[in-house]
């Protein structure tokens, strides 16, 4: 799990303080970098929350320990979700996204001008509005006409919702044990809940 550690050093006889955060990745393996500042830290009913101002990635959300993506570099990742499948699509209008609470897979496909809704149904209504309050630079998808925001367990809305989608797009934590969204990860929900609403 990520922790954030301060250590004191010296530094040509002048003490000085510097800020961690480490995550481990694997056993015998783990990755660290340097913090400017903890800009937030709390926990939600479903979840542990922290917004950490990284020297080298600039903000990076972590949820429950691990690192869900960071300013320098989560378009990288988002792009590669988005796109193919949306550019493989022949006619892709509706859009259902389980999770996606940062709102950067919304930014991508809102892109997509013909593109005519969005349903982002996250579980934690706590990350969603933390996320629109400081990364702002998903603050538009949030505001954008053509998307729907839905709190809820996106296996409860798929299971609720009549309408069928052009494409789902899973935007999910980890799937840790015990946590929000681990049983989204299963075959059976794929070849039951997701394909039929296909």
């Amino acid at each position: 799990m990520g922790d954030i550690s301060i250590s004191n050093g010296s530094g040509h006889g002048v003490q000085r303080k510097s800020c961690w955060y480490e995550e481990e990745i694997e056993e015998n393996l783990r990755w660290c970098f340097a913090l400017k500042s903890i800009l937030h830290t709390g926990a939600s009913q479903y979840q542990d929350i922290q917004l950490l101002d990284t020297k080298p990635f600039g903000k990076a959300l972590v949820i429950d320990g691990k690192l869900q993506s960071a300013e320098i570099d989560e378009f990288i990742y988002h792009e590669s979700l988005v796109h193919p499948p949306l550019l493989n699509h022949p006619n892709p209008k509706t859009i259902f996204i389980m999770g996606g609470g940062e709102g950067s897979t919304a930014r991508e496909i809102l892109r997509h001008r013909d593109v005519q809704k969005v349903i982002m149904c996250d579980i934690d209504e706590e990350v969603v509005d933390f996320c629109k309050s400081h990364l702002l630079v998903n603050k538009e998808a949030f505001y954008d006409p053509r998307m729907e925001l839905v709190i809820n367990d996106a296996r409860a809305e798929l299971e609720r919702r009549e309408e069928l989608y052009d494409v789902i797009i899973g935007d999910l934590a980890d799937p840790l044990e015990g946590g929000p969204c681990y049983q989204l990860y299963t075959k059976s929900f794929y070849e039951f809940i997701v394909k039929p609403k296909l």
